[in-house]
């Protein structure tokens, strides 16, 4: 058996194998949610840009409205948690004091991202305002909302740190993957550019939108190649079967 196939998993170690095949999982669920988020943004649209909107949304269809106050984005964003324990119990020994600094990095970003407002603190506050008499309560609630809307999972300064974090985390795996044989060159190339092309976003967002918009937009598809490549070397590492580093 060549040096390339010989198995990178630790047949002597099943909890890694466990964590391989929990992140492989991850990333293939990860897959369906970026497909699913498309399809959202092209049949229900964005996020309301306005407090009043989304109260009218909540009122109208509670799921629809939580839908597009980004609940399924808040489901999704713990998946990272496992998918980068999976990376690096694969990883640990291309270079297990970077690994472990990636997941580190990542971990903290997700917590912060998920620390932030988000749609479920609308629902409170959209009952409130359908059941207000007075026209002072429901400017008070509407202010209320907008203060959520500007510092939400994609506009506070948490949220912004928390990105800028995960994805830093992101490049610094994928730069772990070119020191080893674990995952394909191919493999750690895309998380390169697909998660510095994020790191950028966020970054750029804060002086240019247009700019960092266009930067999304290129990423977003890299996303799905890369959590299918990532997802298909994790399972089959959990499966401690010998397979190719070219794979």
């Amino acid at each position: 058996m060549s040096e390339q196939e010989r198995p990178v998993a630790d047949p002597s170690a099943p909890i890694w194998r466990d964590l391989c095949r929990i992140g492989g999982v991850s990333a293939v669920v990860l897959v369906v949610y970026s497909l699913a988020t498309m399809v959202q943004l092209a049949v229900l649209g964005g996020q309301p840009a306005t407090a009043a909107e989304a109260f009218g949304l909540l009122q109208a269809n509670r799921v629809l409205g939580l839908m597009r106050l980004d609940l399924p984005t808040v489901l999704a964003m713990p998946l990272y948690y496992l998918l980068f324990l999976g990376l690096f119990a694969g990883l640990r020994r291309a270079n297990g004091a970077l690994a472990m600094l990636a997941t580190g990095s990542a971990f903290v970003g997700v917590t912060l991202l998920l620390a932030t407002p988000m749609g479920l603190s609308m629902l409170s506050l959209s009952d409130k305002y359908a059941a207000a008499t007075t026209d002072e309560a429901r400017h008070q609630l509407l202010a209320a909302g907008e203060a959520i809307l500007a510092t939400d999972m994609w506009h506070g300064t948490g949220a912004i740190l928390g990105s800028i974090l995960l994805e830093s985390g992101a490049v610094l795996i994928s730069v772990v993957m070119l020191r080893g044989s674990v995952f394909s060159k191919a493999t750690a190339y895309v998380g390169i550019v697909t998660h510095g092309l994020d790191l950028a976003h966020g970054v750029i967002g804060l002086v240019n939108p247009k700019v960092a918009f266009l930067l999304m937009a290129i990423a977003g598809p890299l996303y799905l190649v890369w959590f299918v490549l990532v997802g298909r070397r994790l399972l089959r590492l959990g499966r401690g079967q010998p397979f190719p580093s070219s794979g």
